[in-house]
């Protein structure tokens, strides 16, 4: 019976009851050792009827073997496999070990746990707990935190417990805690009465070991039923609470020594397996009864053909207080335990922790451990297993290789300062060119995310000419990088002439590298504002660019975003995002959501921006990856700016936290712009025009500020800061000269019109419009219309006013931009006519996910292919379906398809 715990129990309860009627609920019960937080979950799995429990223990040694955990949980579903979609069922077979194949993104992974736990729930509740978090490997952990945080309308509990405190840590941002504190004293009291027996129970007794327990849940079991006839009168001290092991520890010191070293074996082993337990038994004679005594003290319990150590606390006292020497041979005894039962990773990891020094052999088994890791998509355990592998080899350039690969996978982790402090030794170690560049190819990365844009330029153009002899295609790959960190304003001073890297007379079929050629020369060209060389590059890369290749289209499209090539920019990111929802690789996705914003917005698909940047913000959430939810919380404040929509405080307080405290790397500077290119145009409507035109100037990166342009030499035309105005016109008439883009010559004859007197704007007008009609830009040319429109009625043009003032109001509803509307609205009535303006008291309010669900199924998609799609249930959907319905009210997907939403 659980006394005192009636609170934390009626919370565990109304989750289930919750998860019974659609309601998922997550929860992390942390607290500091002992206090109960294990004893809570078994009450709860006991208690729950009609209920699927699956359950879980994160166990310390197992932290290199990825997915271990999570296969532990999963297992009782795994017959479900063939009800989610073939390319989920893969991912978790390949995670698993139980097929083999091609490498598995780990995103893919979690994207399973989700479907295969749902699919579940659909027949039944589910009630999924996992025991010690703190000690889950890195690859369960992410997959189900991700699942925590993508439950929604789903019959669902998943409960984590926690353990506080100095060594241990799970980080669950998105999954709400409950903190399990110590008993109150009654509480407290009865336990001990319950647990202690005739022969104590008096209140002196009583009294000391409540003292002592301090409301400690598991110290106050411990300590009434393993005392001392001394320490129960007085006679001996009873150990400190905080010493809670010590307990466990003299308690297994009291047993013959046969059954200690059985129980160190049970804490060494990580597979929780009666037959390698004895296996293992046998090697080091100990004899078979030892087992049964080991069971008998309670110190050790069995279920059926697993075991496990009472307590975690158990595990740590006899793990850490046998001598070293005793560890390596129980270590060893566990490896050749293992031996033919197809667990290698398993095995080569304890002949790790049971060998001396430097062994290339097992430094070689370790490195292939890595590299079936690695391909299972655990990055942390591939980490591991390669670092411990350089750690074991004799020759330093096995140890470079081999760090280097440590490194990647800590990066791919997100494990950046592991990262870089891997790279680094891997570097002052190696001596081959092509790992050298690869070396320094990773190190330019982590300096573009998280560190200096000039120090990642200068690290790719050293390491593309010192490559260029033995690895020219290394060398190409860190020169495309390196020339598109200048074109973005990331030079370092240090000059590479692409002739160096281009090497004449190719394989004309490999299309990968003429691509990366033109990109190479069309990025130089620009950087140098070789505008019309930089745009026929362009053109030639976007021609032999091909789809499936990720790298290539992230080069494609953020080259087109800078060089103001729309149609190519959204071929190639809406081209990434494809093949990455198709292959499952989430941060693919996630990488070019906000990238594709650019030419979405630019394009006038307004609504389709703010579902990419809300998509964006829940997956880098899901993730765990906050820093990513910068760019897209940055085009929700701009969409908004341009709406005349209020942003929650929430969303803003959590951007500028971002932007304040998280290293945004290469993305820090166009977030930055679009916070002031949303600040600006806030302060225009407010009629703040010297506060507009500071936001303004401080835009810092080209692309953005010639998308702003009108907005930037607007604000310095209405304050009367004509040279800086000017200036700006300049920069963008030379850009305008050279690429001849229709958007940028219809800029050019705009701003021209700004600025020239009154009798000459009206030729610069039309010449804008002319060039606005084919660039693809409405907002852009709405604004000319509006302005065009503005200056016609000041010149008692009223009836030729009319044409343009309706047009661009026409426009500006359909982009929703209220305040613009409004400005378009008055001057219309101004000249003459009245403006039918549009109610928007009518337009459907969805929240983000019933947009998104809402326009799937526009489309014809069914429930299960929105929730493929979207990385979410079935039932998930259907729940935010049938809102849209009510909201709208609809009652048919065919109905829903003739709304305009957004």
């Amino acid at each position: 019976m659980l006394h005192g715990r009636d609170v934390e129990r009626a919370r565990l309860a109304a989750l289930v009851d919750g998860a019974r009627q659609g309601r998922a609920g997550t929860l992390a019960l942390h607290g500091d050792p002992g206090t109960g937080k294990t004893a809570l979950l078994d009450d709860l799995a006991e208690a729950c009827h009609g209920v699927t429990v699956l359950r879980t223990q994160g166990i310390e040694s197992e932290s290199p073997l990825a997915f271990a955990s999570l296969h532990r949980l999963l297992r009782p579903l795994l017959p479900r496999l063939d009800r989610i979609p073939a390319p989920q069922a893969g991912a978790l077979d390949l995670a698993f070990g139980r097929q083999d194949g091609d490498s598995v993104d780990p995103f893919l992974v979690a994207v399973a746990t989700l479907s295969l736990v749902t699919e579940a729930a659909e027949h039944q509740p589910v009630l999924a707990m996992v025991d010690d978090a703190h000690w889950l490997d890195a690859a369960s952990g992410d997959a189900l935190l991700f699942t925590a945080r993508r439950l929604d309308a789903d019959q669902v509990v998943l409960l984590f417990s926690v353990r506080d405190g100095i060594g241990t840590s799970f980080p669950h941002p998105g999954v709400p805690s409950l903190l399990i504190r110590e008993l109150d004293e009654a509480s407290a009291r009865a336990v001990v009465e319950d647990h202690t027996d005739a022969r104590a129970k008096d209140s002196v007794t009583t009294d000391r070991v409540l003292r002592q327990a301090g409301g400690n849940p598991l110290a106050l079991v411990e300590l009434s039923t393993a005392l001392t006839s001394d320490q129960l009168h007085g006679a001996e001290p009873l150990p400190v609470t905080a010493a809670m092991e010590r307990v466990f520890l003299d308690r297994a010191r009291r047993l013959p020594e046969h059954v200690q070293r059985i129980l160190l074996i049970v804490a060494a082993d990580d597979s929780g397996r009666v037959a390698t337990v004895r296996r293992a038994a046998e090697i080091l004679a100990i004899p078979d009864h030892a087992l049964e005594e080991a069971e008998a003290s309670g110190l050790m319990l069995r279920a059926g053909d697993t075991l496990r150590v009472r307590h975690p606390l158990v595990r740590s006292a006899l793990y850490q207080a046998a001598p070293t020497s005793l560890r390596g041979d129980v270590h060893r005894a566990l490896a050749a335990a293992l031996e033919g039962v197809g667990e290698p990773d398993r095995q080569v990891w304890h002949d790790a922790f049971g060998a001396d020094g430097p062994d290339a052999a097992i430094a070689a088994r370790l490195d292939g451990a890595g590299v079936r890791s690695e391909r299972r998509g655990g990055h942390v355990a591939a980490a591991d297993f390669f670092e411990r592998a350089a750690e074991f080899s004799p020759a330093a350039n096995l140890r470079a290789e081999r760090r280097f690969s440590a490194a990647r996978n800590a990066w791919a982790a997100g494990q950046t300062a592991r990262a870089r402090s891997l790279v680094t030794a891997a570097r002052g170690e190696a001596d081959d060119t092509a790992l050298l560049a690869d070396i320094d190819r990773l190190r330019g990365r982590i300096e573009v995310n998280f560190g200096s844009a000039a120090a990642a330029h200068r690290i790719f153009v050293s390491a593309a000419v010192a490559a260029v002899d033995t690895a020219p295609a290394r060398a190409l790959d860190l020169a495309v990088a390196a020339a598109g960190l200048a074109a973005y304003g990331g030079d370092s001073g240090i000059r590479l002439d692409p002739a160096i890297v281009i090497r004449p007379g190719g394989d004309p079929d490999d299309s990968r590298t003429q691509t990366l050629h033109d990109l190479l020369l069309a990025m130089t060209a620009a950087s140098q504002h070789q505008w019309p060389q930089a745009v026929e590059r362009l053109r030639d890369a976007a021609q032999g660019a091909v789809d499936s290749d990720p790298d290539l289209l992230a080069h494609l499209g953020q080259a087109a975003v800078h060089l103001g090539d729309d149609t190519a920019a959204g071929h190639a990111f809406a081209a990434m995002l494809g093949a990455g929802r198709q292959s499952g690789a989430g941060m693919t996705v996630l990488y070019a959501l906000p990238r594709q914003a650019f030419p979405l917005f630019l394009s006038g698909q307004w609504s389709a921006v703010r579902r990419s940047a809300d998509e964006a913000h829940r997956l880098s959430t899901s993730v765990g990856q906050p820093a990513l939810s910068a760019t897209p919380l940055a085009w929700l404040a701009l969409l908004a700016a341009l709406r005349g929509e209020d942003v929650a405080p929430e969303v803003r307080t959590e951007l500028d936290d971002l932007v304040e405290h998280h290293p945004l790397g290469i993305l820090a500077a166009p977030t930055a712009d679009l916070i002031r290119w949303a600040d600006g145009a806030r302060a225009v409507q407010a009629g703040a025009a010297d506060a507009a035109l500071h936001h303004f100037t401080q835009m810092r990166v080209p692309a953005l500020t010639r998308m702003a342009a009108i907005d930037r030499i607007s604000a310095a035309a209405h304050v009367d800061e004509s040279e800086a105005a000017q200036e700006w016109l300049d920069e963008l008439a030379t850009f305008a000269a050279g690429t001849r883009w229709p958007w940028a010559l219809g800029a050019v004859e705009h701003a021209r019109a700004l600025l020239s007197p009154q009798a000459a704007a009206p030729a610069h007008f039309e010449q804008s419009l002319t060039h606005y009609a084919n660039a693809g830009r409405p907002f852009d040319l709405a604004r000319t219309h509006l302005a065009y429109g503005q200056h016609l009625r000041r010149a008692q043009h009223r009836v030729d006013a009319r044409l343009h003032l309706r047009r661009a109001l026409e426009s500006f509803e359909d982009l929703r931009a209220a305040p613009l509307s409004a400005v378009a609205a008055r001057e219309l009535r101004a000249a003459g006519e009245t403006a039918r303006t549009r109610d928007v008291s009518t337009l459907v309010r969805l929240t983000p996910m019933e947009l998104q669900v809402a326009q799937l199924v526009s489309q014809g998609m069914s429930n299960k292919e929105v929730a493929a799609h979207c990385w979410v249930s079935p039932r998930t959907v259907g729940f935010h379906l049938r809102n849209c319905f009510a909201k709208t009210g609809v009652s048919s997907r065919g109905e829903l398809a003739q709304l305009s939403l957004g």
